[in-house]
């Protein structure tokens, strides 16, 4: 049961956090987008996986274009 609680662990602290930012995003719960991600992938065998694969894809392009300047002298 340690093992399964490790990989728990790596998981949720090295994810795409996706879920966490969607949850800031729309200003409710992570736990709310999680369990609606794991219901929608049972729901729809697989299609949930596959968008939050999409939407982890767009975020990680997003971060790589737009980059945070903190003043004009960052170019």
């Amino acid at each position: 049961m340690n093992l399964f609680y490790t990989i728990l662990h790596y998981f949720q602290k090295r994810g795409f956090e996706v879920c966490r930012r969607i949850a800031e995003r729309l200003g409710i719960r992570t736990r709310v987008v999680r369990t609606s991600f794991i219901y929608l992938t049972f729901v729809t065998l697989g299609f949930g996986f596959a968008v939050y694969l999409f939407v982890a894809f767009w975020l990680k392009i997003k971060d790589l274009i737009y980059t945070k300047r903190t003043s004009v002298f960052d170019l």
